[in-house]
């Protein structure tokens, strides 16, 4: 199976996401970001996001050095001119050299590879260059909770769960700190959450997360 070109891509997104799908989309990852995932991230890291789609986790997130991969060229013109951009693979960072990285993050990514082993080439890839002891945080549509509706997407290719993406992370010698099967709902058009204070009202009752997520979160961590 082939990689998609980049204007496929670009070709793709335009007509599944519109602008008003975007706007909520922000809104959404300001609260995730401010209220859950900043307590991950100290002022001096540095911050890769893979596959960064419209940026919203790294437009947000607060640190000394932002960056984001992403194959779609629209991105760029989403990003916060502060945020260092590359158009291209997530499975390969040739830009970065080696342990360089203090928290890597990816979001909706994985599935669209083409195969298991591409996502395994990606993970080596964030093994590299994360420091000793840095952090790869993945959020992905969990399939064992969506046994039809993942494949509703053209571009889903890869089937994950959190167990499958735990055991491979484990194999390549991550230490998986902490794996939530259910997280939050599988796409911002789902029922909950859908507004900033609503998300901000879910993230602090993790017994509704059993109910609605369908979506994993995984944090692992690169041995010192």
């Amino acid at each position: 199976m082939l990689e998609p070109s980049a204007a496929d891509l670009q070709k793709l997104y335009r007509a599944r996401f519109g602008e008003e799908l975007r706007r909520a989309k922000a809104a959404v990852w300001r609260v995730l970001v401010r209220e859950f995932f900043q307590k991950w991230v100290l002022p001096d890291f540095t911050v890769l996001d893979l596959g960064c789609g419209d940026g919203e986790f790294i437009a947000n997130i607060a640190c000394q050095r932002r960056i984001a991969v992403d194959m779609n060229p629209d991105v760029r013109q989403w990003l916060d001119p502060a945020v260092e951009f590359h158009q291209g693979s997530v499975c390969e960072l040739p830009f970065l050299g080696d342990a360089t990285v203090d928290l890597i993050f990816t979001s909706n990514v994985m599935e669209h590879l083409t195969d298991k082993p591409q996502v395994e080439t990606m993970l080596r890839e964030c093994r590299r260059v994360l420091k000793p002891d840095g952090h790869f945080v993945a959020m992905g549509p969990n399939l064992r909770f969506l046994p039809g509706d993942y494949w509703d997407f053209w571009d889903h290719h890869v089937p994950i769960t959190d167990r499958s993406l735990k055991e491979v992370l484990q194999q390549l010698d991550f230490r998986v700190e902490q794996c939530i099967p259910r997280f939050l709902p599988y796409t911002t058009c789902s029922s909950l959450p859908k507004s900033p204070w609503l998300v901000s009202w879910y993230l602090k009752i993790p017994l509704a997360w059993p109910w609605f997520g369908r979506q994993f979160l995984i944090r692992a961590q690169k041995p010192a």
